[in-house]
């Protein structure tokens, strides 16, 4: 139990009870509502805990099984989906996009590489026709719009975050490969065979268990506080590829992040909904070297592919330094990130975060339901406490 009197429920290995500590100072100190970590270590899971509640009013428990949206942390599952047509030797990363998908041969982009979608260099952040509202509900729509869309860049010159639209150019990767949508690969690749909860897309049948995600309050370097950041700077413009990026169609009423449209449809940029655990699981098998308890997402060779940096550089979206790897965002050198220089993952927005870091066999997992506001160019201290402390841990 906290000072502040809440519970902590779950498992941790003693030698981790510093990140246990650091979980309940996150309640006590950082306005922490509902969450759950968890560690993977060596293909074990050492830590999974989870604590508080599900929506404001603090009338329902944050329990075993709750899930919640992660946002971009959702991007990590999609990459590594097609790492794993790559490992099966049925998507050359290389090649063009077109090869698995003619109706992307439009606008100059008919040499445009599968790795450039990975690495955020295909010029893509952006839609220029107008879209309705509600258009990013529809598959088939957001997909016809990028294959008529035409490069803001040339691909492959610079990096800038396909801050919504990486989703949709992945997953149409996906799913002409495969024949399955990329939720459906998700959940049946790689969440059921590791026995662990990872959704893009569900029906009301699930609804019960799903965490309210809540609003950010305002913090200092958010948009509207007495201190800026280029980032809130560049989103504070609606003519921005920033802010464009990011809100790339129109709001309709009713289609918020809890709402049973947004939970139904497939956005893989930010609507998977999960747990530390399912997080921890994922990373930790690639961090083990590609497998979990007999079951093989990689091979050792795609690990390291997956986990080599391709970019670093200023992200022309993100409007700061950015490091990469296909598919994965990695610690920038000199940042003061606490992970090891060669783990990989994906943060999300508002704070939840999942890597791997193979060097120290370790797979980390953070989801929680109360957004912070700066989590996009730092000021978060929650999972950044929770890193450190696993660390520490190891030492």
């Amino acid at each position: 139990m906290t000072e502040a009197g809440t519970v902590i429920a779950g498992d941790c290995d003693p030698r981790f009870r510093r990140v246990r500590e650091a979980f309940a100072k996150n309640f006590a100190e950082s306005g922490e509502i509902g969450a759950s970590v968890a560690l993977a270590l060596d293909g074990e899971l050492v830590v999974d805990l989870w604590a508080g509640h599900a929506d404001r009013a603090k009338a329902t428990p944050w329990e075993r099984d709750t899930i919640v949206r992660v946002y971009s942390t959702t991007k990590g599952l999609v990459a590594l989906a097609a790492h794993m047509l790559a490992d099966r030797g049925l998507l050359d990363l290389e090649a063009p996009v077109a090869a698995v998908w003619p109706e992307f041969a439009q606008a100059g982009k008919e040499t445009l590489p599968v790795r450039y979608l990975l690495t955020h260099e295909a010029g893509l952040p952006v839609i220029d026709e107008e879209l309705p509202a509600g258009a990013d509900l529809d598959w088939a729509r957001m997909v016809g719009a990028l294959e008529r869309q035409a490069p803001v860049w040339m691909p492959g010159t610079e990096q800038g975050y396909h801050t919504r639209t990486f989703g949709w150019l992945v997953g149409e990767v996906i799913r002409r490969v495969n024949g399955k949508s990329v939720g459906a690969f998700v959940r049946e690749e790689i969440a059921e065979p590791l026995g662990v909860d990872f959704l893009i897309g569900f029906g009301p049948e699930e609804d019960g268990r799903v965490a309210d995600l809540l609003p950010a309050r305002l913090q200092a370097g958010a948009v509207g506080s007495t201190t800026s950041s280029p980032l809130a700077e560049a989103t504070s413009d609606p003519a921005s590829l920033t802010a464009r990026s990011f809100n790339l169609t129109p709001r309709q009423r009713g289609d918020g992040p809890n709402s049973r449209s947004s939970r139904a449809s497939e956005q893989p940029s930010g609507n998977g909904h999960g747990n530390a655990r399912a997080l921890a699981t994922v990373y930790g098998a690639l961090a083990a070297g590609g497998g979990w308890r007999g079951h093989r997402l990689l091979s050792e060779d795609a690990v390291r592919r997956a986990g080599a940096q391709q970019t670093l550089g200023q992200d022309l979206i993100l409007c700061s330094p950015v490091r990469r790897s296909l598919g994965f965002m990695m610690p920038v050198p000199e940042s003061g990130d606490a992970r090891g220089p060669n783990a990989f993952g994906h943060p999300g927005m508002g704070g939840s975060l999942g890597f791997a870091d193979p060097a120290a066999g370790l797979g980390f997992g953070y989801a929680m339901n109360q957004m912070w506001a700066s989590t996009m160019d730092g000021g978060d201290p929650r999972a950044e406490r929770l890193v450190r402390a696993a660390y520490a841990s190891l030492r």
